[in-house]
């Protein structure tokens, strides 16, 4: 099977791309087409008739250059993140919605030439989901989402379920929990102080800590992220019906209960490196983020995520730091 990845050099799209060299779906990948914004470096292991290419997928002609190999399998990962697109209200449209519809619609063109009908993956997002909430929301929870990012990933669950529908593609589309410990520098979602407070002082840093104590959000690790790509390729869909979008399992956890497990796992020293810094702006946005899910139908469909926030940071310690 031919595999095209799109959204290849962002940190999620690297180690999924490790775990597909690895072995991670059953069957010999006949080759890994690599695609983002900026150039993806090819990793040891990888098939020979692997290639980068380095594209806007919101681009005239883009999406239909990556569709014309015919690719059995296409994880769509691309886009900005959530405090970007609130930022820059162009932007977080032409990337998260329009080049999200540029790939359906060149998918749907080849289908119509040909026959074409690959099975596609598509990372969606909680923010999806709006308050008022319940106690833990539930799949079929309505979609009222309270940022630009949100308003484009609910509007590409409800473009994928259509286009799946019209049998254009088997389409899966996977709300993601906010990804923790995320590693590398940080970026410009507004979540990103989640991964900060235990990223920046397990490495001997100061991290800022805009929020309260009691705020409370939906995690899971980088490693179970990529397990949720896998078993969502591998898949049966018939078992979604026409419901094509699934909440992921994670943890519900506090600020609190984060802190705690890094003192557990590093010390007060490390706690001591964190910065208390309000900020209004954040607080407010992250106040219109839900906060518990009931994620029984993805995991009666075989997901599975952490189910504590120490489990979370010794993952970030053997995969990212080898300790």
């Amino acid at each position: 099977m031919k595999i095209l990845i799109i959204g290849s050099a962002g940190m999620v799209g690297r180690k999924l791309t490790a775990a597909l060299i690895a072995g991670g779906l059953p069957g010999p990948i006949d080759g890994l087409i690599l695609s983002d914004v900026v150039e993806t470096a090819i990793p040891p292991g990888a098939p020979a008739s692997t290639r980068s290419v380095t594209t806007d997928l919101s681009k005239p002609g883009a999406a239909e250059a990556l569709i014309a190999e015919k690719p059995g399998l296409v994880f769509h990962l691309a886009a900005i993140v959530s405090g970007e697109a609130e930022a820059d209200f162009e932007k977080g449209y032409r990337v998260n919605f329009d080049g999200t519809r540029a790939l359906f619609e060149a998918i749907r063109l080849e289908h119509q030439k040909s026959g074409y009908k690959p099975k596609l993956v598509f990372t969606s997002s909680i923010a999806v989901f709006g308050e008022p909430f319940p106690e833990a929301i539930p799949d079929d929870f309505f979609h009222t989402p309270l940022s630009s990012y949100g308003t484009q990933k609910a509007m590409g669950e409800l473009l994928l379920a259509d286009y799946s529908r019209r049998g254009f593609f088997d389409g899966i589309g996977i709300r993601l929990p906010t990804i923790v410990v995320r590693p590398g520098a940080p970026n410009k979602a507004a979540s990103g102080f989640f991964s900060g407070i235990l990223r920046e002082p397990l490495a001997g840093n100061e991290a800022r800590l805009p929020v309260g104590d009691e705020t409370r959000h939906w995690f899971a690790s980088p490693r179970a992220a990529v397990k949720f790509l896998l078993h969502a390729a591998k898949l049966d869909t018939s078992k979604l019906g026409a419901r094509r979008n699934l909440t992921m399992p994670g943890l519900s956890a506090t600020v609190g209960e984060e802190i705690a497990a890094l003192r557990r796992a590093a010390g007060d020293r490390a706690v001591a490196l964190i910065r208390r810094e309000a900020d209004p702006a954040v607080a407010k946005l992250v106040a219109g983020w839900p906060r518990n899910f009931n994620a029984a139908r993805a995991t009666a469909l075989g997901f599975q995520a952490e189910t504590t926030m120490d489990e979370i940071i010794a993952i970030h310690l053997k995969d990212e730091l080898g300790r």
